[in-house]
């Protein structure tokens, strides 16, 4: 018998491990989660925070206090392109957000990881069903017909642990898809990079021209990152094993001088925290699933840096996959439900991993003087606002019922967003209204299925009849299309925006996407039966 018996096994105790802790206890499931690192990061890896996961953290309840913990939003979004921070040719550009404001009833936003982290671990050390544990290490992993079987050992123990499944965390080098076999497609690493993390009074000489992001073409050509826009910043640069250069290059002496160029104040006072190495490559893993494996972010899809898509869409595999875990666990779902994780993230995090290297190839164009200026902080201002790829993506699979319509094609698929609830996508953002206050129809979305449809329809005592009868968790929630009038709930339009008129209704799945939609509702308890047990993979 194992010393330790859980539901699920997560390797990996980054933001995206932490956050399969929070939604294993969200679901119900219980989780060990092993991080070999002693305490969270101490270097701030990543920094964006997409409007997406922003949406999942106000769901966790965290958007306040991630909020408080990064930079302020208008400098989040802004991009710099000069010779140095203090030069006289710095341009700098603030992404659109008014153009994105209806979108979501959030937005993207800069929190240092090595910040998000300490929040996402306090939170899941506090929810039920967790249990973290930092400074453990597991040393084998096998798999069998009831599960996964690890050893686990810290300072002081060594454990057997049981569980259910395993979440592999761990990271773009993870040692679990290497002992699966699983190999990673992509080209090989494009940049062999340094991250000199420091401290400098620069604030004041920056005052004016505050960003997130600063691209230099100074003596070394290198990035600037902004971890809190006060003392803490890092410079990024690159060397070439082929012509003999190594981290062992960067020396204090030369780290020192790099910070001076890029800051443009030759004497300025510079304390050296840390440096760390790291390849910048743009690669997927040929499967995201082994059976009773999965793997998510880094270890399943490894980004460039820009755009900060990797921890993003790391920590929305994780909203994708543990639904299923517990809905298969309970006995809920056919098991095939899990086949459907590897079906709807791969192609998600192929496109995000190319998008992201497309970026990549822009900054590489830049710093080489291929583009001027204007060209530079235009395609990087433009580039920074991706709500098209961070809201638009969408699923198809056997948890998705098609309904014969055609995706949304805008102009600008990176760019733009289109509103949209047709089975795949992330149910649109629409403004609710209750007693006098306002939120959004994501507000309204649980741990179940949710169905959408307006009041006098039938649906509501459709989806109870059809809840009480299978099991399912299905809340039907009415809202009506037409402006408040203080009682109930009012989504002026919400009806026209997810296509289905007055008598119809909208099956939204736990993670927030579409599963099934109809105009009316003939024979209502049947199809909603049906499209339950589609996307639930139930036979007969």
């Amino acid at each position: 018998m194992a010393d330790i018996e859980v539901d699920v096994l997560i390797v990996g105790g980054g933001p995206v491990g932490l956050s399969a802790a929070l939604e294993c206890s969200r679901h119900g499931l219980t989780s060990l989660l092993v991080e070999r690192h002693a305490g969270t990061s101490i270097f701030p890896k990543a920094r964006l925070v997409s409007t997406r996961t922003m949406e999942l953290l106000r769901a966790w309840g965290l958007q306040e206090e991630v909020e408080r913990a990064g930079l302020p939003r208008e400098d989040s979004l802004a991009v710099g392109v000069g010779t140095s921070l203090t030069s006289g040719d710095l341009h700098r550009e603030v992404a659109p957000i008014e153009e994105d404001a209806a979108q979501s009833p959030t937005y993207a936003y800069i929190c240092a990881q090595d910040v998000l982290e300490v929040i996402l671990k306090r939170t899941a050390e506090t929810l039920p069903g967790c249990d973290v544990r930092f400074g453990t290490t597991m040393t084998s992993l096998t798999q069998r017909d009831g599960g996964v079987t690890a050893e686990i050992e810290s300072e002081d123990a060594v454990a057997q642990v049981h569980a259910s499944y395993a979440i592999a965390a761990d990271g773009a080098r993870s040692g679990i898809r290497g002992q699966l076999g699983i190999d990673v497609e992509g080209p090989p690493p494009i940049g062999h990079m340094i991250s000199i993390m420091f401290e400098a009074d620069i604030a004041d000489a920056l005052r004016d021209r505050m960003c997130a992001l600063y691209f230099l073409r100074s003596t070394i050509p290198c990035a600037v990152e902004a971890v809190d826009n006060d003392r803490r910043w890092i410079v990024q640069t690159g060397y070439d094993p082929a012509e003999g250069g190594s981290p062992d290059d960067f020396t204090p002496e030369l780290c020192t001088r790099i910070v001076r160029e890029a800051v443009g104040i030759p004497e300025l006072d510079v304390k050296l925290v840390a440096t760390m190495p790291w390849l910048q490559q743009a690669v997927t893993a040929g499967t995201f699933r082994d059976r009773r494996v999965f793997l998510a972010g880094d270890s399943a899809h490894v980004s460039t840096p820009q755009g900060g898509f990797g921890m993003n869409c790391g920590i929305q595999d994780t909203h994708n996959l543990v639904w299923k875990l517990a809905a298969v666990h309970k006995g809920l779902a056919g098991p095939g439900l899990l086949a459907t994780y590897d079906a709807e993230r791969r192609p998600i995090g192929e496109r995000t991993v190319s998008e992201s290297l497309t970026n990549a190839l822009i900054t590489f164009r830049m710093m080489e003087g291929e583009l001027t200026m204007k060209e530079a902080i235009s395609l990087q201002a433009g580039r920074r606002s991706s709500e098209g790829l961070v809201l638009g993506f969408h699923y198809e699979s056997t948890a998705v019922v098609p309904d014969g319509s055609a995706a949304p094609a805008p102009a600008d698929p990176y760019r733009t967003y289109v509103a949209t609830a047709r089975p795949g996508h992330r149910a649109p953002h629409v403004t609710v209204h209750r007693a006098g206050a306002r939120m959004s129809t994501l507000d309204l979305l649980g741990t179940g299925f949710t169905l959408f449809t307006s009041p006098g329809s039938d649906w509501a005592g459709i989806a109870g009849d059809v809840a009480a009868r299978t099991g399912d968790h299905l809340v039907p929630i009415e809202l009506d299309p037409a402006e408040p009038t203080g009682a109930g709930l009012s989504a002026p339009g919400w009806s026209d925006t997810y296509g289905v008129g007055r008598s119809g209704a909208v099956l939204v799945r736990p993670d927030g996407h579409v599963a099934w939609r109809t105009t009316d509702a003939a024979d209502g308890h049947h199809r909603l039966t049906a499209a339950l047990d589609t996307v639930l993979n139930r036979a007969g």
